[in-house]
């Protein structure tokens, strides 16, 4: 469903201010890292929610869910665990951000409800 779509894009615009709104902008490893990764995930989010193919077919939840994946691994990786507010908004929205892909990718309905299989429409039943 698109709005799950909607959702993790505004995470992924959450990232990309976080260095600024959570105080860890003076440490430009971890700066670029959240911007790069949170365009990464509202394009993705943003062209998924657009996209006609619905299921485990569609590549722009695929690579959302990896950005949610890095967005719970980034504290501990970056050594930003010290600041308590980005480790656990970054687990948090992290976890959010996968279990919203993999229930976009596991319903598996177009965009008039319709059950699919393999990327394409089931017109039957």
């Amino acid at each position: 469903m698109k709005w799950r779509n909607w959702i993790n894009a505004l995470i992924g615009i959450w990232f990309i201010l976080a260095p600024w709104l959570l105080g860890f902008s003076h440490l430009s490893g971890a700066t670029w890292t959240s911007v790069v990764i949170g365009l990464v995930q509202t394009a993705a989010s943003i062209w998924a929610a657009y996209e006609e193919k619905v299921g485990w077919a569609t590549w722009q939840n695929w690579v959302s869910l990896i950005t949610g994946l890095w967005f719970i691994i980034q504290p501990f990786a970056l050594s930003l665990t010290a600041n308590g507010a980005e480790t656990w908004t970054g687990v948090i929205l992290g976890i959010v951000t996968i279990i919203l892909n993999l229930w976009t990718m596991a319903e598996g309905k177009d965009s008039s409800g319709r059950r699919v299989s393999s990327g394409r429409a089931n017109t039957s039943a």
